[in-house]
Parts: C-alpha cells; structure tokens; sequence
C-alpha cells in the first residue's frame, strides 16, 4: 500500500519539484525588449523575489499564441481587442492595464507626402497613400502592425500596391528598413527613441487619441494548463503593478527622454 501511494504521488511531487526551480516564461513585444525597459525591471523582480524569468520577445500575437498553447506562463502586451478576446476566452486571467506611450509616423526628412506635422494620423496614411510613398508595415500580427491596420481601415484604404511593404519583421528591423528604403513607418515611440541615433529618418506625425499605445499584463489561466506557473506569473503581475514596479517604469529613460508612463496605479503621482 505504502509503495502504491508513493508510486502514485512522486509524479505530483516531480512536478511541484521542477517548476519550483523553473523560470518563468514571460512572452512579450519586441518593444519592451528593444528598448532595454526589461533589462532594468526583470533583474529588479528577480533579485527582490528569487524568481528567475526567461523572456521571449515576439510580436503581440506571437505572444498570445504561444500563452494559449501553454508556452508562456504570463504575457505583456499592448493590443487591448485582442488581450480582452484571449481572456474572454478562457486562456488568460487577471489582466492588468501596466503603462503606455504612443504611437508615431516616422520617415524620411525628403517627406516626398508631405505630411510633416500632420497631427491627423488618418490625413498623413491618406497623403502617403496618394502620393505612394514607400510604407513599411511591420506585418506579423504584432500590437503595432494591428494598429496600424486599424489605422488604415478607419481612413477607408486598402494598402496592397507596390508602394506598401510588409516585412514580418520587429519593430526595430523594420526602422532600419525603412531608413535604408527612405520610407514610411509606424512605430510605437519607445523604440523609436531607442533607435533613432541609428537613424536618418525624422518623427513627421504624432498626436491624437487614436496613437495612444497601453499595454496590459495577463496570466495564463491555470485551469486551461495545469502545468503553467500561475503563482510566480502572479508575483510579477503584483510586482509591476505596485508602486516599485510603476516607479521603475516612469524612472525608465533614454538620453532623458521618458519612454513609458505607468498606468496601473491611477491618480498617484509616481515620478517626483
């Protein structure tokens, strides 16, 4: 009896045993990872916690896929229809708005569709649209490239001419792309700051509520996958939703420009 017990319970003890030891697998945007945000915030998390994270930096909905085939254990992420659809679903639980920025046009200073300080970002794609100037789109299902289809739809276009290039690439590599192109691009204003000393291209258009860019962060629903490491994805979720983790975040700059603003706690004021 004693042998049959153990027998049937070692699997459940192996198991507790791994994933105790396990890091945690934290699938998020190129954005975050581009930037060096996670560079500063996951070290912090882990030196406070012990928890150890691995993160794989993919498109948004890279991210998503992997998280609802039991990949991930957490995601972070900045495309709010489609992280509201993941967790309608069933595959995510516990989401938390975490910061934001904006969006940008960026592209080059020749600006051959004029739309140099165009705060519409409707009237700049149809300008660039018009004149068809050459238009880098991210095309892999990421938060920006889903913005920037959004964008697209809502000025009535349908960009599928030689001008418009899909590249299935990161947000970074498709800046540099559009650099050595001369072209057009969307992108969200992190990594714009990140890389634009690499760069000769300019920020022509910014502005408007339809540009902003939150990011929220979700556990993968333990219910779904039974394996996933709910309690460690939650201590990260607390972490970065208190007032430590929101701090990091708006103290986070690049040759001093502020490149996300936290969001999670409102009504406190975070950067004196």
């Amino acid at each position: 009896m004693k042998k049959a017990f153990l027998l049937f319970i070692f699997p459940f003890l192996y198991s507790f045993s791994v994933q105790a030891n396990d890091a945690l697998r934290l699938a998020t945007t190129t954005s975050t990872e581009n930037t060096g945000l996670l560079a500063t915030l996951i070290p912090a998390f882990s030196l406070e916690t012990g928890i150890k994270v691995d993160i794989i930096a993919v498109g948004t909905g890279k991210a998503l896929e992997l998280a609802r085939r039991g990949d991930a254990d957490i995601v972070m992420v900045h495309a709010r229809q489609a992280e509201d659809i993941f967790v309608a679903r069933g595959f995510g639980v516990n989401r938390r708005d975490l910061m934001e920025n904006d969006f940008i046009l960026v592209g080059p200073s020749s600006d051959p569709a004029l739309i140099r300080g165009q705060n519409n970002s409707l009237a700049a794609l149809k300008k660039i649209e018009e004149s068809q100037a050459i238009f880098i789109s991210r095309g892999d299902n990421s938060g920006t490239h889903k913005k920037e289809l959004s964008l697209w739809k809502h000025a009535d276009l349908k960009p599928a001419a030689h001008w418009y290039k899909e590249v299935g690439q990161s947000m970074g590599k498709a800046l540099l792309m559009a650099n050595e192109l001369s072209a057009y691009t969307l992108t969200d204003r992190g990594t714009w700051l990140a890389y634009q000393d690499k760069l000769s291209l300019q920020l022509l258009s910014e502005g408007g509520v339809s540009l902003k860019n939150p990011y929220g962060i979700i556990a993968v629903n333990p219910a779904i996958h039974p394996n996933i490491q709910y309690r460690k994805a939650m201590s990260l979720i607390a972490w970065l939703t208190a007032p430590v983790g929101q701090q990091l975040i708006g103290s986070f700059k690049r040759d001093g420009h502020q490149l996300f603003y936290p969001t999670a706690i409102k009504d406190t004021v975070l950067n004196e």
